[in-house]
């Protein structure tokens, strides 16, 4: 048996709440961009006024459009390739006692970063173990400070996943009910071109090729961020790796446990690796 401790690697999803302003056209989608990157050069565009995004569209955001403070990208065609999804748009509560609060205040980022979890969970299907296996993860935006000063109160809620640092992954299709699905960790599971910690390898979507797979997590004990794995990290990793197996003697199997700032943003578990 191989026993690798894998260098902790980047997070399946963003693991940050993002409260950004967008810009919609709320019309007709644009044409696909001839490219067909999953990580577009962002291009400025006029600040004008933004309307309340429509649900069910698709975009072709960056990695940083994701994590920018605003984004102006226009819908493509679903049918097509697409980095981002909307699956949920509200509206902000943005009153309290009969008083406004800002579209920046802890109380709207609260909020947003209490529903847009709970719509995705339930949008993209799955259990726990399962959305934690999965390179999807969800994102949203709201108006500016200055749309919310014109009227503005709608957020919108968009699935992403994060193929790998600094870049988003292609998807395409229907991602509603996908980790109900039988082939949904097949799909969307979070796999590696090679032995995660080696040279050679990339985090790829499972719909790619690869080699290892993320196959479960591990809860981790304690309120601490851990520098070593738990002995629990260690056996529970194994013993599903041993599960796998062919040869219940001989396998090879590794584990990632999560970064301090993802131990902070609420990742308190480690994913168990072996060979897809």
């Amino acid at each position: 048996m191989t026993r690798r401790l894998l260098d902790a690697l980047l997070a399946a999803g963003l693991g940050v709440a993002l409260l950004a302003g967008c810009q919609d056209d709320g019309g007709k989608p644009e044409a696909d961009p001839s490219s067909s990157t999953a990580a577009p050069e962002s291009t400025p565009t006029p600040a004008t006024p933004a309307r309340k995004p429509g649900n069910d569209r698709c975009y072709r955001l960056a990695y940083d459009d994701a994590v920018a403070p605003t984004t102006h990208r226009k819908p493509v065609p679903c049918s097509g390739e697409f980095t981002a999804r909307t699956f949920h748009v509200g509206e902000l509560d943005t009153l309290v006692d009969g008083h406004l609060v800002a579209v920046d205040s802890t109380r709207v980022r609260e909020q947003l970063a209490r529903t847009c979890p709970e719509k995705f969970a339930a949008y993209v299907g799955g259990d726990e173990r399962a959305r934690r296996l999965s390179m999807l993860s969800t994102v949203w935006f709201s108006p500016t400070v200055e749309q919310s000063d014109q009227g503005q109160s709608w957020f919108r809620c968009d699935v992403i996943a994060v193929e790998s640092e600094g870049r988003l992954a292609t998807l395409r299709g229907s991602l509603k009910g996908a980790l109900d699905r039988e082939d949904g960790l097949a799909t969307y599971g979070i796999c590696g071109t090679a032995e995660p910690g080696t040279k050679g390898f990339e985090r790829v979507i499972c719909a790619e090729k690869h080699s290892w797979q993320a196959v479960d997590t591990v809860d981790i004990p304690g309120t601490a961020h851990p520098t070593k794995a738990p002995a629990a990290v260690e056996e529970g990793c194994r013993d599903t790796a041993r599960s796998r197996a062919d040869d219940a003697l001989s396998f090879d199997w590794g584990f990632e446990l999560p970064t301090k700032a993802q131990w902070e943003s609420g990742r308190h578990y480690a994913l168990c690796w072996a060979p897809a």
